[in-house]
């Protein structure tokens, strides 16, 4: 054989390696990306729930204006959904509800199944009576 044809052979090698590679870590980071928005996309329903909660009566099982119900424990995820672990990750409430009014909050955390930088994909939402905040943790 040639030597141009020998040059040839190493640089498809090197071109079809670097396509591979460029695949592997596009189907990784996207993956990451659709795990991301759909702890999103729960985190947002149980948002809702939480809503839900302050808005309802007490009498009803509700928070009667008060996130205070909602705990950071079992017992206070229960009020939101009986079942804090999906497909998707495992949810969480992380700060318990306090207060009443304007500044009265909650905050829930999602890890999901996908590893960034050696740790799970986590989003965490702040619920407030009005709206929420919404942010990626890793």
């Amino acid at each position: 054989m040639g030597q141009q044809q020998l040059m040839l052979i190493i640089l498809s090698v090197i071109v079809v390696g670097i396509a591979v590679t460029l695949g592997i870590t596009m189907f990784s980071d996207s993956a990451l990306n659709a795990n991301r928005d759909a702890l999103t996309n729960d985190l947002s329903n149980l948002a809702s729930r939480a809503h839900q909660y302050y808005r309802r009566p007490t009498y009803l099982e509700g928070g009667g204006d008060s996130f205070s119900g909602l705990t950071a424990d079992a017992a206070g995820m229960a009020k939101l959904t009986n079942t804090p672990r999906n497909d998707n990750g495992v949810y969480t409430v992380v700060s318990a509800g306090t207060g009443t009014g304007v500044n009265a909050n909650v905050e829930l955390l999602g890890v999901g199944n996908e590893t960034y930088g050696g740790s799970y994909v986590a989003v965490r939402v702040r619920v407030y009576p009005d709206r929420d905040s919404v942010w990626v943790v890793n």
